[in-house]
């Protein structure tokens, strides 16, 4: 595609649109980390959704038959599925090579299986359990299913949701949790993911850093963001920036959090003291 800044004004003007567009957000994403990725890349994966929700037959009546639908289609004939060598994989996080690889994390395959069932015009959303991302079909406040994409589609029960969240979190699983995804709440985890899997590899701070800063374009992020890109600007060489950008943190928490902000100068003035 263009150069990063002309991607990252693009990223960031579809994050503030109306009605967000997941699918757009997330192949940006994916242009962010691929060198060669171009606009008729980025074309041709809109493309093979299009073609996917062609071939998903209309499924009148309650999600249970537009869930197995897609069950068929994506899990079946596609072969959309995950594999726990998929964690360790960055490509996993990136929609276009999801979709060229039909492998992915359970948060990339819960999105394709959304465009596809949305362009399709199945009542679908993504659900955010803690740990495991899956998708809704039906009335999310009435008679619904969930299924899991990271398993082809295996139908999940609320009791099995709940066993998933009392791993992960220790706590019984709550309506909220049920809650149809915001699309931004999607992609700030999709972001949070890559940051993790970079995070893990300290030659990546590359990924790490574009990570951050595409999560700082969203209209809501963490605000302590600000403070890890301070530190991978610190981390990769850039003293005077990462200085300027603890500086800068330490003075937006200085009135909540006066002995952190204290913290955060005293790293500022460490990092401007690897310039002498």
């Amino acid at each position: 595609m263009d150069d990063s800044t002309d991607r990252r004004k693009l990223f960031a003007d579809a994050a503030r649109a109306e009605r967000p567009d997941l699918a757009l957000l997330c192949l940006l994403v994916g242009a962010e980390a691929d060198a060669e990725f171009t606009e008729d890349d980025l074309d041709a994966a809109q493309i093979e959704l299009d073609r996917l929700a062609g071939l998903l037959p209309f499924a009148p009546g309650d999600g249970a038959a537009w869930a197995d639908a897609a069950a068929e289609l994506l899990g079946g004939a596609e072969g959309f599925h995950g594999t726990p060598a998929d964690y360790r994989r960055l490509d996993s996080s990136l929609l276009h090579q999801v979709l060229r690889r039909r492998r992915g994390l359970p948060i990339l395959l819960s999105v394709v299986w959304i465009e596809v069932a949305r362009r399709a015009g199945a009542p679908v959303y993504g659900v955010a359990l803690p740990g495991h991302f899956v998708v809704g079909f039906g009335d999310p406040a009435g008679r619904h299913v969930l299924v899991d994409p990271f398993h082809g589609g295996r139908p999940l029960t609320e009791e099995e949701a709940a066993v998933l969240v009392a791993g992960t979190t220790g706590a019984p699983l709550s309506p909220a949790l049920l809650a149809p995804a915001d699309p931004l709440d999607i992609v700030l985890r999709v972001l949070n993911n890559i940051r993790a899997w970079a995070a893990a590899r300290p030659e990546r701070t590359d990924v790490q850093l574009w990570a951050v800063e595409l999560s700082l374009l969203l209209p809501s992020h963490p605000a302590r963001l600000r403070y890890e890109r301070a530190q991978l600007l610190v981390q990769r060489g850039d003293f005077r920036g990462g200085a300027a950008e603890l500086e800068e943190y330490a003075r937006v928490i200085a009135a909540m959090e006066p002995s952190s902000a204290e913290t955060v100068r005293r790293e500022a003035r460490a990092a401007r003291a690897l310039l002498n």
